[in-house]
Parts: structure tokens; sequence; C-alpha cells
């Protein structure tokens, strides 16, 4: 139920968000992205609830996210032009520096992303602690919808990209670590 959930709310958000972009309606982007956000969180509270999580439902709602994410910043960039350079970082940031970050719970005996604090409790705590996933995304979007300017919405991406980035070096020195162990 959980991966069907994921397929649905993917395919949902998606459709949206292609709608917002050949319509320039903000109402459809804003319903494409309430599509994916509680999506999202229902794929991953019936996986935990009904005791079926697994690593691949995790790596498919990982993958699921970057599409949604792609599609529904599509549509802001229709909407809001003037802040291609916020979403380009943005995008940069979570589909390359976050996806990368969020696989790497692959090389560690845990389920799925939200497990992390079991390897190291600050990369947890910066990446998927629920107020951290709330603002990686939803802090760029409303900044996008309500900035005058690209200015503060391209600090925020810098700032979220850097937390990723310093994430991913911890990472890489834990798996380095844990190579060397005997």
């Amino acid at each position: 139920m959980p991966n069907t959930i994921t397929i649905v709310r993917t395919v949902a958000a998606m459709i949206l968000a292609v709608l917002a972009v050949t319509e320039a309606g903000v109402a459809l982007a804003v319903a494409a992205y309430v599509v994916y956000w509680i999506g999202d969180i229902l794929d991953g509270l019936f996986a935990r609830l009904l005791d079926q999580e697994t690593r691949a439902g995790a790596v498919l709602d990982i993958v699921a996210d970057r599409g949604c994410t792609s599609m529904c910043a599509a549509a802001l960039l229709v909407l809001r032009p003037d802040m291609a350079l916020p979403l380009a970082i943005f995008l940069v940031q979570f589909m390359v520096l976050d996806c990368m970050l969020s696989l790497a719970f692959l090389y560690w005996p845990v389920v799925s992303p939200n497990y992390f604090y079991e390897i190291h409790r600050g990369v947890h705590r910066w990446n998927w602690s629920p107020p951290a996933k709330a603002l990686n995304t939803g802090g760029l979007v409303v900044l996008v919808l309500l900035s005058p300017s690209p200015l503060w919405p391209a600090a925020f991406a810098l700032a979220v990209a850097c937390v990723k980035a310093a994430s991913l070096v911890v990472v890489g020195r834990l798996r380095s670590a844990r190579l060397q162990a005997p």
C-alpha cells in the first residue's frame, strides 16, 4: 500500500504540475505541491504504521520526490521566471546533492534515511528531521512565491546547498571510517 500511495501521488502531482506549466496556473502549481507533500507524508506514515518499510520503497520514494520536485519547480519557473537563479540552485542541490545524500543510507543496515540518526544524529537532524524536511523544499517555495526579488530565495537555496554539501562530507568520512575499520 505505501508504494501504491507513492506512485499515485507522483502521477497526480506530476499531472497537476504539467497542467500548471501549460496553463501558467498558480492554483494548479499549489495543488501539485500539496498533492506531492501530503502524499509524501502519507506513504511514509502508512509504511511505518503497517510495518511495511523496505529499502526498495525508500528508494522509490526518493526517486519519486525528484520527479515531483522537478515538475513542480518547472511550474514555479513558468509562474516566476525572475526566480530562475534560486530555482536552478535549488534543483542542483535537490537533484544531485540531496539525492546522493538520501541514497547514502544504502551503505548502512538501516531501512531509510529516516533512520539515519542511528548512523549520525547531526546529519539526520539537518536533513530528515520534520523541520529540516519542511524547510528544504517548503521554505524555498514560500520564498519564491512571496519574495519580490530573487535575492532571498537564492540565498536560502545556497544555504540549504551548503548544509547538504557539509552533510555529504560527514557521510563520506563516516563511510571511509567504516571501510577502514577492521
